[in-house]
């Protein structure tokens, strides 16, 4: 008789803990839908990306730069549903921003628009950790969100700024003071010993 009440007893005690675990595991899920509900509400609020529209004269000479039309094709779309989708948007935004840096055109291929471009690149990198991390950074990634807007606008007037110059009048005689002064055409100095003197 005492083993069946200590059985039925030991049998009660795990049925209650089991519902007591049940219990923890329940609102504890509930914590983390509420807190994740909250990050996705954070993030979504500050994902605005402000690509301003580029002068005419810029937006004919970067028509034919596909990566570009890719890139702010991919930033305008916001996601919508779930974190999830914000996490995935993030992983094609860093592909898309490491490809900037092919076939830029002519023109803008130079190292201030290249170092443009690059600090673009980490920062959506950044953003792409901090919002894949188990814990979201979810402050960290709407600091990231504001710094996109202003190196995307930086590199928007480099773009405009290196036209700009380009349209400005030479001077007579400017183009071969400037080649005269170019040291990358210089002669290379290709004297042997044996020209020198030395044996």
């Amino acid at each position: 008789m005492k083993f069946q009440s200590t059985v039925i007893l030991l049998i009660a005690l795990f049925l209650f803990s089991c519902q007591d675990e049940n219990k923890i595991r329940f609102i504890e899920q509930q914590k983390e839908a509420k807190k994740k509900e909250v990050i996705f509400n954070k993030i979504s609020k500050a994902w605005v990306f402000n690509i301003r529209p580029l002068d005419p004269t810029v937006q004919g000479k970067i028509n034919n730069w596909m990566e570009w039309r890719s890139f702010l094709t991919e930033i305008n779309q916001k996601p919508k549903s779930t974190i999830g989708a914000f996490q995935r948007k993030a992983k094609v935004l860093a592909k898309k921003a490491t490809e900037l840096k092919n076939n830029i055109p002519y023109e803008f291929n130079k190292p201030q628009v290249i170092s443009r471009i690059t600090v673009i690149e980490t920062k959506i990198k950044a953003m792409n950790l901090f919002i894949n991390l188990n814990q979201i950074q979810d402050a960290k990634v709407v600091k990231n969100i504001a710094e996109i807007n202003q190196e995307i606008s930086s590199l928007q007037l480099q773009l405009e700024e290196i036209v700009r110059r380009s349209q400005i009048p030479k001077e007579a005689g400017e183009p071969d003071r400037i080649r005269i002064q170019d040291t990358t055409r210089a002669i290379p100095n290709t004297m042997t010993q044996k020209q020198i003197g030395v044996e």
